[in-house]
């Protein structure tokens, strides 16, 4: 009988032990609620003894949680129609505000990251979709932010992920951007014709002051048309070249044959 009794004690004992006891981890924290109340010293990880009828222990995950925002159709305030996804990296930094302010906390971050998306493309313009998402992030994660401070949530960080464009817009800014290239290449040629302009404008005012150096440049050109091995040859032959060596060459005084000055005889002296 004794031994009986014995046994009824240890298996008493056993389901008190194991409906008291509960095993926190790491990345947890424990709130334990008795008779419906939340007492005030939060539960660490490891073992955590509770009074089975009286408390209920509930866990909260305070990890970061990494939630993705499902795309959000609006319209910009240039009035193009896109759609736009974002994520959000946010963690629980008070469990008793996560777990007692607000019902699902997961759900409520969502919802909000939905609005808060919704209204920021509402506000922004297509070119700051595009190019300034720093700014964007920081005004989003703001908005987000805000409320959750409420729930015990801390938003991390919020990023947007994509912008949908229709493929009328993406053909527009194809056409703008290959424009734009166009007007880049014929600003860069003309910008090097003006500059080329310049440098044959000094050069020439260099060979009109040295005619030797127009000379010198003509053999050049002379040489690099004959290394082509071309059977015709077209020597250009400038009109200051010969201006130059009829001034080296000077103009020959005229010589006057002998005895043209010598008086004619006169046939009366005989």
């Amino acid at each position: 009988m004794v031994l009986y009794i014995v046994i009824l004690v240890l298996a008493v004992a056993a389901v008190w032990v194991s409906s008291s006891v509960r095993v926190i981890k790491q990345y947890e924290r424990g709130l334990v609620f008795r008779w419906g109340r939340v007492l005030p010293a939060v539960r660490g990880p490891g073992l955590a003894v509770i009074v089975p009828v009286a408390d209920r222990l509930q866990k909260v995950n305070m990890q970061v949680v990494t939630m993705p925002v499902p795309a959000q159709d609006g319209i910009t305030r240039d009035n193009v129609t896109v759609k736009v996804d974002a994520v959000v990296y946010f963690k629980v930094i008070d469990p008793e505000q996560a777990i007692v302010n607000v019902e699902d906390y997961r759900f409520a971050v969502g919802q909000v990251a939905q609005s808060s998306l919704r209204s920021i493309i509402g506000k922004s313009e297509l070119d700051d979709l595009l190019s300034n998402r720093e700014k964007l992030n920081q005004g989003l994660e703001l908005m987000i932010d805000t409320p959750a401070l409420d729930w015990g949530i801390h938003i991390d960080r919020v990023e947007i992920k994509d912008v949908a464009l229709p493929e009328s817009m993406k053909r527009s800014m194809s056409r703008q951007a290959e424009a734009e290239r166009d007007r880049r290449a014929r600003v860069i040629s003309a910008d090097g014709e003006f500059q080329a302009s310049q440098k044959l404008s000094d050069a020439a005012r260099v060979m009109s002051d040295t005619p030797a150096a127009l000379q010198l440049r003509l053999l050049e050109t002379v040489v690099a048309v004959a290394a082509e091995k071309n059977s015709t040859l077209v020597l250009p032959f400038p009109v200051e070249l010969l201006r130059f060596l009829e001034h080296a060459r000077g103009t020959p005084e005229s010589v006057k044959p002998i005895g043209t000055d010598a008086p004619k005889g006169n046939d009366d002296d005989e």
